[in-house]
């Protein structure tokens, strides 16, 4: 089995562990623990790690502010693409990277839309007297799925490799900075991080088995 083949089924088997994965959310240990009596899955884990972990708007806050740093970073690579664009005189000679980034982070968005109409569970608290979705965390998987794939294409996009290594550590910082803050903060049931965890690494192995395929054709 060649090694490409085997990184695609790869990508497939965790694609299906984020899917079943959810649908054990939505089906086990239900209970009406949240705000308002929303039912929420894995209940008793969830209120075990959420009475122990507590809730701090302070780091909530926080978080979201680094969640916009992470936005920042999509507009970066966006921006480098269409400089690339207008210098090149066409989109087509636009890296391929860029465009494979671009359409990441358009699937990203496109999983964020979904989970916003289709509720797995509600946040543990009321933001602004409202009550949220939760699953999953959106910015969990905003921050692994920005900083990771980012890292991916930085080696490609600057030649120097100091600038490489300074932007990954920075990426890395950022992702773990907005992982835990979101876990203390306790804005998330526990089960909504993991899940935005196991979520992200689906999405990430399948775009960088893409992303390897993309620089054999080159």
């Amino acid at each position: 089995m060649s090694k490409s083949r085997r990184n695609y089924l790869i990508s497939i088997f965790l694609i299906l562990v984020a899917i079943i994965y959810t649908i054990l959310v939505k089906k086990i240990d239900l209970s009406p623990i949240g705000p308002n009596e929303s039912v929420v899955g894995f209940s008793k884990i969830n209120l075990y790690f959420h009475n122990l972990i507590g809730v701090n708007m302070d780091l909530y806050k926080i978080t979201e502010i680094f969640g916009y740093i992470s936005l920042l970073l999509v507009a970066g690579y966006g921006i480098i693409g269409l400089i690339q664009m207008i210098k090149r005189k066409s989109i087509i000679k636009v890296d391929k990277s860029i465009i494979a980034l671009g359409i990441f982070y358009i699937i990203v968005l496109g999983i964020y839309v979904f989970f916003e109409k289709f509720v797995i569970n509600y946040r543990p608290v009321l933001i602004d007297n409202v009550l949220e979705a939760s699953y999953p965390s959106s910015h969990t998987v905003l921050a692994i799925c920005v900083c990771i794939s980012g890292i991916l294409v930085n080696k490609k996009l600057f030649n120097d490799k100091s600038i490489t290594k300074y932007l990954n550590i920075s990426f890395i910082v950022l992702m773990i900075a907005i992982l835990f803050g979101r876990i203390l903060s306790g804005v998330h049931w526990i089960s909504d991080i993991f899940g935005g965890v196991l979520i992200s690494i689906a999405l990430l192995k399948t775009f960088k088995t893409i992303l390897e395929n993309i620089k054999e054709k080159l």
